[in-house]
C-alpha cells in the first residue's frame, strides 16, 4: 500500500488557503484526527507507565529498530503496517529476555540491541530501488495516509491494553512503584512485565505511521511527562496523561493543515511547546507562591 495517497493534493491546496472548514470535511483529514486522539489516548496511557519504570529508552530502542521492519516491507512489497507489527512484538520480547538473561545494565543491552538493528534497517534501507516514499513517510510519519484499517488496529491495541492496565492497575502500580513488593505479594511480576513490553510495542508499531520512527518515542514520552508536572497523584496523572495526549495530537493536525507542515513533527513540536509552557507556568507559580 502506498502510503502517500490521492488526498495530499487536496490537502496541501486546502491547508495554504487556511480554509479549516474545507479540511474538516475532507475523509482524510477526518481520519487524521479520529486516528491523532486514538493514539494519543494511547500514548498518554502508555506512557505514564513507560516514564514511571524508566522505559523511555525502550521505547526508543523499539521504535528505530521497527526501521528493519519498514525496510523489509518496502523490499518484499508487504504493506509496512503487517510487518512492523510482528517485527515490533518478537523484537520487543526478544530485547525484554536479553535484559533478564545478561549481568548487563539494561540501557548498555538496548544500545548494543539499538545499534545493530538500526545498522541492519540501514543496510536494508540501501537496497531500497527507485521511489522510496513508503520509508520516508514511515520514517517522519504521515498521518493522511492512515486508512480504516490502521484505525481499526489502533482501536483494538487501545481496548486491549486498557481493559488489561486498568484491570489490574493495583497491581501495575505497586509493580511500578516497588517490584520487590508486588514480587512478596504474589502479583506476577514477569508476566505483568512480559505483557506490558507487548502491549508497549504493538502501540508503538501503529503510532509509527503518524509520527514516524524517529519521533515514536516523543509522542509517548513528552505527555505523560507534561501530565508529570501537574500532578503527582497517580490516578490523576494518568487522566491528565490521556488528555494531554489526544489534545495535542488533534492540536498537531491542525497546525500541520494550516502551516502546511509535516503530521508526525507538528504533533510532536504542539506536545514540547505545551510541555515547555506547563514547565514555565509552574516554574513561575511556585515562585509567586
Amino acid at each position: 500500500m502506498n502510503f502517500f495517497n490521492d488526498y495530499q493534493i487536496t490537502w496541501l491546496a486546502i491547508a495554504s488557503s487556511n480554509d479549516l472548514l474545507e479540511l474538516l470535511q475532507l475523509a482524510s483529514i477526518q481520519r487524521a484526527i479520529v486516528g491523532a486522539a486514538l493514539m494519543g489516548i494511547l500514548g498518554g496511557m502508555l506512557g505514564s507507565f513507560v516514564t514511571l519504570r524508566q522505559l523511555s529508552f525502550f521505547s526508543h530502542a523499539v521504535g528505530h529498530a521497527a526501521l528493519v521492519g519498514v525496510a523489509l516491507g518496502v523490499l518484499l512489497q508487504i504493506n509496512p503496517t503487517w510487518m512492523l507489527l510482528p517485527f515490533t512484538l518478537v523484537f520487543g520480547v526478544i530485547v525484554l529476555y536479553f535484559i533478564d538473561k545478561t549481568d548487563l545494565a539494561s540501557d548498555s543491552v538496548l544500545s548494543i540491541v539499538l545499534s545493530g538493528a538500526l545498522a541492519i534497517g540501514l543496510i536494508l534501507t540501501s537496497q531500497i530501488k527507485g521511489y522510496r516514499g513508503n520509508l520516508m513517510a514511515v520514517l517522519f510519519g504521515d498521518i493522511l495516509a492512515i486508512d480504516t484499517t490502521d484505525l481499526i488496529l489502533t482501536l483494538l491495541v487501545l481496548v486491549g491494553g486498557s481493559i488489561f492496565l486498568l484491570s489490574t492497575l493495583r497491581q501495575q502500580i505497586l509493580l511500578t512503584l516497588n517490584p520487590d513488593v508486588a514480587q512478596v505479594q504474589g502479583v506476577p511480576v514477569q508476566l505483568y512485565r512480559y505483557a506490558f513490553v507487548i502491549l508497549l510495542s504493538l502501540a508503538v508499531a501503529v503510532a509509527i505511521k503518524a509520527v514516524g520512527v524517529l519521533l515514536v518515542n516523543a509522542f509517548l514520552v513528552i505527555p505523560a511527562s507534561t501530565a508529570k508536572l501537574m500532578s503527582h497523584h497517580f490516578s490523576r496523572f494518568l487522566v491528565m496523561s490521556v488528555i494531554v495526549g489526544s489534545i495535542s495530537s488533534i492540536a498537531g493536525i491542525m497546525v500541520s493543515g494550516i502551516f502546511n507542515l509535516a503530521s508526525g513533527p507538528s504533533i510532536v513540536l504542539v506536545q514540547f511547546l505545551l510541555f515547555v509552557a506547563i514547565f514555565v507556568w509552574f516554574k513561575f507559580s511556585l515562585k509567586a507562591a
